[in-house]
């Protein structure tokens, strides 16, 4: 492949140079975080609002501290997590996401640059600049991959959607909200309080 200008690359990702592999990903200098959705490049808008930071470092910190002393691994971004769709040759793989937080239960998916597989739980908290990538683009690759349970968290909202995979397509729950407790089908006796990740957010 033709060598391009990585900022180009970077400014248009839809349609400019055909489809790109985690290996041309890797080879990238780029001062902003990019993801590869079957090929194509997505950036980040803009750093994550600071409603979105809150919220993800409460549910990251409640999840880690319910798994602590368990086989499963909290992780949040940025962590590269490649999903193969045969090959898991860094030259074949053209999905590499960045979710906001996921659990890692077959600890064999990790290495040194991050997960290759799906985890067992993805959580994505929108943000005003990425909500069609989460709803629309990743929702296909995680489902196709194989991500076990899906979260979508709106914190202007104070709402979750969540996703299972059943019989390999996703199956959504109702809308949850404040007073709400959720229960994970992968992180067995967990539960989350939402009143205790949305209380004292200030808009």
């Amino acid at each position: 492949m033709e060598a391009k200008d990585e900022k180009n690359i970077v400014n248009e990702p839809y349609t400019a140079y055909g489809s790109y592999s985690y290996a041309d990903y890797l080879s990238w200098d780029l001062e902003e975080m990019v993801e590869l959705i079957k090929g194509k490049i997505f950036k980040q808008a803009a750093a994550p609002r600071r409603i979105h930071q809150e919220v993800s470092f409460k549910v990251a910190r409640i999840i880690a501290d319910f798994l602590e002393g368990k086989k499963c691994k909290t992780f949040i971004a940025p962590f590269d997590v490649r999903l193969p769709v045969q090959s898991k040759k860094n030259e074949d793989i053209y999905t590499v996401v960045q979710p906001d937080i996921c659990v890692i239960c077959d600890l064999e998916k990790l290495d040194e640059m991050g997960c290759v597989g799906a985890p067992d739980l993805i959580i994505e908290i929108l943000s005003p600049g990425n909500n069609q990538k989460e709803l629309i683009n990743k929702y296909e690759v995680y489902e196709e991959s194989g991500v076990k349970e899906y979260w979508i968290i709106h914190p202007t909202e104070q709402t979750v959607m969540m996703y299972f995979l059943i019989d390999g397509k996703f199956q959504p729950s109702r809308l949850f909200t404040v007073g709400h407790k959720i229960k994970s089908s992968v992180i067995d006796g967990f539960e989350l309080e939402l009143e205790k990740v949305f209380e004292g957010l200030e808009y």
